[in-house]
């Protein structure tokens, strides 16, 4: 099989392709920059540079191509962002167009937990709960929703497709290719060091990026058309995967678990002041999905799909191993771990 990955050099996207080739498919990665150390990609991955509103460009390349993954996606906890919202909204029909103007036989669109109002939830979200329509909730969750409203239009119009939301995800292979890491693996790498003396109550559903990838792989295979497959892993709380990533490498733990409700009394002064200095790490958003914590039901991919996640032991020791291979941990070392390579396809 012939599979494109559009978003391929970002965190799920560097996982996936790792699995798609592994898997013994020929891949097509497509990003807006090359990176530059794509030369070391297998043969079996050939790299484009294509801006996703491009359409002729994105047509043009989708041609012989069985089946598209999607993944591009501008995350953000602001509760207005245009560029989000076009990139979440406009660019999945541009891509989905181009898909069936190509003869694309699948599109497997990757979209979010976010997708689902949280808020509204009830305290469980499975692919039946209530979507992110109100105007109140922050434009992430907004747009992952109408970006889906916007792939519906074109499956209307002939295009074979499913959706997958994954929860929040986290684990190793991350900052490949120079980037960042994601902010739960960047705040997991801060407990590691033992930087984390204090954190906030709460948590989330949580799932391995390696299991994201192969339930992306598993819906293209299995999913019906049209159908939303929920890809989570389990419910973590963020102090005990701190504990856990500290007492791996034998640093300070956490000393304690600071009540969301104190957040909640501050977050009006605690808000604009991380926006002067470019973070949206305390915002009413990342409160919010910690305050909701609905619990995640999974049993459509379990049943349909045949997916199942590892457990977060797993997944935190895998992550502290990687952090410390790839020299992300300074002088902290992980006392003993299940050690994951950065894949040589990437």
């Amino acid at each position: 099989m012939r599979a494109a990955v559009t978003g391929a050099a970002g965190y799920v996207g560097t996982n996936l392709i790792e699995a798609l080739v592994a898997d013994g498919h020929e891949v097509l990665a497509i990003d807006r920059e090359i990176p530059a150390d794509a030369g070391a990609t297998q043969d079996s991955c050939e790299w484009r540079e294509i801006d996703i509103f491009d359409v002729e460009a994105m047509t043009a390349a989708l041609r012989g191509v069985d089946r598209v993954y999607h993944l591009v996606a501008m995350i953000t906890l602001k509760q207005e962002d245009p560029i989000a919202w076009r990139v979440n909204t406009e660019g999945v029909a541009v891509v989905a167009r181009a898909a069936l103007a190509a003869g694309v036989g699948r599109f497997v669109h990757c979209s979010s937990i976010h997708s689902f109002d949280q808020y509204s939830c009830g305290g469980t979200i499975d692919e039946k709960s209530v979507r992110s329509a109100d105007a109140h909730i922050p434009v992430y969750d907004r747009s992952k929703w109408a970006g889906e409203q916007e792939l519906r239009t074109v499956i209307a119009e002939g295009l074979d497709a499913v959706i997958a939301n994954p929860t929040g995800v986290y684990g190793p292979v991350d900052g490949a290719h120079g980037r960042p890491l994601s902010r739960i693996n960047g705040i997991l790498r801060d407990g590691a060091r033992g930087f984390v003396p204090v954190f906030i109550e709460g948590g989330f559903d949580l799932v391995d990026v390696r299991d994201v990838a192969r339930g992306l792989i598993l819906a293209g295979e299995h999913g019906r058309t049209g159908e939303n497959y929920i890809i989570g892993g389990e419910h973590v709380r963020l102090m005990d995967a701190l504990c856990e990533a500290a007492g791996a490498t034998g640093r300070l733990r956490p000393a304690f678990a600071i009540p969301t409700g104190i957040l909640n009394a501050v977050i009006a002064i605690a808000e604009p002041i991380g926006h002067l200095f470019g973070s949206d790490l305390v915002s009413r958003a990342s409160l919010g999905a910690i305050q909701s914590a609905p619990k995640i039901d999974i049993d459509k991919a379990r049943t349909e799909l045949g997916y199942s996640p590892r457990n977060s032991a797993e997944t935190v020791a895998d992550l502290v191993g990687f952090l410390a291979e790839s020299g992300r941990l300074g002088s902290a070392r992980p006392k003993a771990s299940r050690r994951a390579q950065v894949p040589a396809a990437v």
